[in-house]
């Protein structure tokens, strides 16, 4: 028998089989199409195109597999968090969604503390709310298209779009829906007084489950468009950080992982809920039942090279643009790359924060460019592990993961910045993974998810901090901290023009 994971990205959707040990059998990938970015800051994708993404998916790994969709037992979903799915009444899509990065929204959040005061949105939520949130691009909705905002009736976050369109049902999971600014992470159920002071419809939100529950199941029509077995139990599953999360291990006190994704996260469990007063890191449900988790973001962190291929070096390959970093000496010369292409959240929550390199002279090379732009990330990551520390976490080592970490240079870049043991896993697949694990555990012979993690998760290669390059790298890195204080009310005069 197998367990599969489906994960809804950015970049496409990918689906996963594992057996019952937690071992990869086979996987797939189907791109999605380029987000939509008509403005600065702006970024939309079509709900429709996940779905379509997801039926290429799971095709292509049942194919791969070379098993029929009865052999599969349960299923878990993962997808990239806070996108806002508005649905009408007979469940077609009203507007494209406004994704993760989308930063037009900070009128609203301002709408939001002016009604409810920061203090009593922390009280709700354990979070501040931000512009990459699902709420406040509800309300840029709500404020700017009215006609498309009286059609909603039902809210859904990316994942949970396609366990609609898989079973029909309208749910989602304590993990993700931490991220909409409308959920009680502390008591685990939605805010429903916050709701009712906003004026929202409370109808409009979902059924709300623990990650490992089983939500519904597959119906005839989507089993016909996806290949898979009528009556296939669908788990909650997690959002993209926490089930990435479940597929490091981050399921108990002691370990902590850093994702590198489009997003860079720095990701640590806890037992109870504890929050930075000032919101700078976020403190949401976990995937593990009775857990929270306490997370720091990048929003441009593998965007940054992403964004540095497609435009300074098309048709480049990433393993030779990071080999080509290495050319290039620690600091890359006195070159700082400041990753803030989509705003930034940890440590700043500026919406108006933008990229770009400081120190640039003309002796620099493309080399020192790239290698800039990975210390820079790298640095930012270092921002969100000193914060997550500052609540009181042991931090023994960090597990890497993503496609960040498939780099060995950027692993021990890493090691030496965070000044940290780095451990790398047997599995590199991240949220797919852990939504895999996610539905094991809810349909499979296990109790509970670590129980699952303890049996799956196996480490591989560990990398240890060299002294020299981590004692450089401190002195970088308080260079790094220095320079957005000092271009912070210049991003407000850019915004401005």
């Amino acid at each position: 028998m197998y367990w599969m994971g489906i994960d809804v990205g950015t970049g496409g959707t990918r689906a996963l089989l594992v057996d019952e040990r937690g071992r990869v059998r086979a996987g797939f990938t189907a791109p999605h199409e380029e987000m939509r970015m008509e403005r600065p800051l702006w970024a939309e994708q079509r709900p429709e195109n996940w779905w379509e993404a997801t039926q290429q998916a799971v095709r292509g790994v049942l194919r791969e597999a070379g098993i029929t969709g009865a052999q599969v037992r349960g299923i878990g979903l993962s997808g990239q968090m806070h996108g806002l799915v508005m649905l009408d009444e007979t469940g077609e899509v009203i507007r494209p969604s406004l994704i993760w990065c989308d930063q037009r929204s900070q009128a609203q959040v301002d709408w939001v503390n002016a009604t409810l005061g920061p203090e009593a949105v922390l009280r709700y939520t354990a979070n501040p709310v931000l512009t990459g949130f699902t709420l406040p691009k509800l309300l840029w909705v709500r404020d700017n298209e009215p006609a498309r905002f009286a059609r909603l009736r039902k809210m859904l976050l990316p994942k949970d779009y396609v366990r609609y369109r898989l079973t029909g049902e309208y749910a989602t999971e304590v993990s993700d829906a931490s991220g909409t600014s409308l959920f009680d992470v502390v008591r685990r159920t939605w805010a429903w007084e916050m709701v009712e002071r906003l004026g929202l419809d409370k109808n409009i939100l979902p059924a709300v489950y623990e990650s490992s529950d089983v939500t519904g199941a597959v119906t005839a029509a989507a089993a016909e468009a996806t290949g898979l077995e009528p009556g296939t139990p669908v788990v909650g599953g997690g959002g993209d950080q926490a089930s990435s999360a479940v597929g490091n291990g981050i399921v108990e006190p002691g370990v902590v992982s850093c994702t590198l994704g489009t997003s860079g996260v720095v990701f640590a469990h806890m037992d109870q809920p504890a929050y930075d007063p000032q919101g700078r890191v976020h403190t949401f449900c976990h995937a593990v039942r009775g857990a929270w988790h306490v997370m720091g973001v990048t929003q441009g962190a593998g965007l940054s090279l992403q964004w540095f291929r497609n435009h300074l070096a098309p048709g480049g390959d990433y393993d030779a643009l990071t080999r080509e970093a290495a050319a290039s000496p620690p600091g890359a010369h006195g070159l700082f790359w400041l990753p803030y292409l989509m705003g930034e959240r940890t440590p700043h929550l500026d919406p108006y924060a933008r990229g770009g390199w400081i120190g640039l002279t003309a002796k620099h090379s493309r080399a020192d460019l790239i290698r800039s732009l990975l210390e820079g990330v790298s640095y930012s990551q270092k921002d969100c592990l000193d914060l997550i520390e500052q609540l009181g976490v042991r931090v023994a080592s960090v597990r890497l993961s993503g496609g960040g970490a498939r780099s060995a240079f950027w692993r021990q870049l890493l090691a030496d910045v965070f000044a940290r043991r780095v451990v790398v896993l047997e599995t590199q697949e991240g949220s797919a993974y852990g939504a895999a694990l996610l539905a094991l555990a809810g349909t499979g012979p296990y109790s509970s998810v670590p129980e699952v993690c303890r049996v799956a998760i196996r480490e591989v290669e560990a990398l240890e901090p060299r002294e020299a390059e981590s004692q450089f790298y401190a002195r970088g890195h308080a260079v790094y901290r220095a320079l957005y204080p000092a271009l912070r009310e210049i991003y407000r005069r850019i915004e401005a023009l």
